[in-house]
């Protein structure tokens, strides 16, 4: 493991004044990055955490933001930001656009060396990315199966990565199936990998305010979800390149 710095960086996006989380490993050279998407709810420690870790492994990392520096954990409340959100293709790709340009930006970071990784709503972004034909390395993605405007999944250019809950009932199976069946047609190199027992948010520690129903913690499959991302990454985006 890596010595790491981290800073907050604010930018503009979807109207409002974003507030990310940038880690960046000891280093002087330009190195791999990975864009990192919460949950719906929005950024908080846990991907403040997650960035770090991958920083710890070599990697430039930002958990970009979804709310204007807010975490919203009101489920109306988030649902009332998210549900819009996840309609409208546009909007998404603009707030992933936005973190992306910051990451891109950073000193450290191999501009042609990035991949996206997201949960929930920021695994939708992640996809939208690469539905819009952006240069990534790989997209992984739990809890996000979202399906995309017809034939746009053929601009993806990347292997993509999914995990998914067998017992989520926001990411049900006909979710599932329109989704791989998505990615099958498009020609992507796509792997699945379903935890059973699993309900939607299995990765996100357990909270101190009211969640939408279906969202459970699994911690075995938490961490067994978080080395498949790792996997990922040492596959598609290794620190050190052969």
């Amino acid at each position: 493991m890596t010595t790491i710095t981290t800073r907050s960086v604010e930018y503009p996006a979807d109207g409002l004044t974003m507030v990310g989380h940038l880690a960046v490993p000891a280093g002087v050279d330009r190195g791999p990055a990975v864009l990192l998407g919460p949950e719906g709810m929005g950024l908080s420690d846990v991907e403040r955490r997650r960035a770090d870790a991958l920083a710890e492994l070599g990697y430039v990392a930002l958990a970009f933001d979804l709310h204007g520096g807010r975490y919203v954990g009101d489920p109306e409340g988030m649902l009332a930001r998210c549900l819009p959100l996840l309609a409208d293709p546009d909007r998404m790709r603009e707030i992933g656009h936005a973190a992306l340009d910051v990451l891109r930006a950073e000193p450290r970071t191999d501009p042609d060396r990035i991949a996206a990784v997201g949960y929930g709503t920021g695994g939708a972004i992640a996809l939208e990315l690469g539905r819009a034909g952006v240069d990534l390395r790989a997209i992984g993605t739990v809890n996000a199966v979202t399906t995309g405007r017809p034939g746009e999944a053929a601009r993806i250019r990347c292997p993509v990565w999914a995990g998914v809950g067998s017992e989520d009932p926001i990411m049900a199976p006909a979710q599932r199936n329109a989704f791989t069946d998505e990615m099958q047609a498009a020609g992507v190199d796509w792997h699945l990998t379903v935890y059973g027992g699993a309900l939607h948010a299995f990765h996100h520690p357990p909270v101190d305010h009211p969640t939408v129903p279906g969202v459970g913690y699994h911690p075995q499959h938490a961490q067994r979800a978080w080395r498949d991302v790792v996997d990922l990454l040492t596959e598609c985006l290794p620190v050190t390149e052969r």
